[in-house]
C-alpha cells in the first residue's frame, strides 16, 4: 500500500467518523440508526485486507469515541475487530464475490450490536437487552444493508484495486 492509499483511507474513515458522530448518530430510521463508519470500515477491509481494515476501524472508532464522549475504547475495539474479521473474509474467500458486501454488513451489524451490548454489560453500564438487541438492531441491519452497496462502490472506486497489468505475473526465486 502506498502513502497515497494510506491518505485516502485516512480521509475516508475520518469523514465517515465525523459524519457518524454528527449527522448519522442522531438520525433515527424506523427505530434504528445507520452506522456509516461501520460501513466504511467494512468496505475498506474488503478492498484492502486485514491490517488496513483493523487500523481503519481503530482510527475511526477512536475519533467517534472522542467526539461523542462515549466510553473510550469501546467503539475502537469493536471496529478494530470488525475491520480485521471482514478483511480476513475478503482475503480468503469473499473479495470478488457480488454478495460479499451485503453478507459482511449483515454479519458485522449484528456482531457490532451484540458486541457493544456485551462490552457495556461487562463495564457495568445499565443496558437493556430488549432495547439494544430488539427492534433497533433489526432496523439498523435493514438501513445498513440499503446503504452498503453505494458505500462499497464509493470506497472501491477511491481505493482502486490494481489492474491485471499492474500485478506481478511471475515469481523469481533469488539465491539459486
Amino acid at each position: 500500500m502506498t502513502a497515497l492509499d494510506g491518505l485516502k483511507v485516512g480521509v475516508l474513515v475520518f469523514a465517515a467518523a465525523v459524519l457518524q458522530a454528527s449527522l448519522f448518530g442522531a438520525l433515527d430510521v424506523a427505530g434504528g440508526r445507520p452506522d456509516l463508519l461501520l460501513l466504511a470500515v467494512i468496505a475498506v477491509a474488503l478492498v484492502r485486507g486485514t491490517i488496513v481494515g483493523a487500523a481503519a476501524g481503530f482510527f475511526g472508532g477512536l475519533v467517534v469515541d472522542l467526539a461523542t464522549f462515549e466510553t473510550l475504547g469501546v467503539t475502537s475495539l469493536l471496529l478494530t475487530l470488525a475491520g480485521y474479521w471482514i478483511g480476513r473474509y475478503g482475503e480468503t474467500t469473499g473479495r470478488d464475490r457480488a454478495h460479499a458486501p451485503l453478507l459482511s454488513v449483515f454479519v458485522m451489524t449484528v456482531g457490532y450490536g451484540v458486541g457493544g451490548y456485551v462490552l457495556h454489560t461487562i463495564l457495568g453500564d445499565t443496558v437493556s437487552a430488549r432495547v439494544a438487541l430488539g427492534t433497533p438492531l433489526l432496523a439498523a441491519v435493514i438501513v445498513n444493508l440499503v446503504l452498503a452497496v453505494p458505500i462499497y462502490a464509493l470506497v472501491r472506486r477511491v481505493l482502486r484495486q490494481p489492474e491485471r497489468y499492474d500485478r506481478a505475473r511471475e515469481v523469481t526465486l533469488l539465491g539459486q
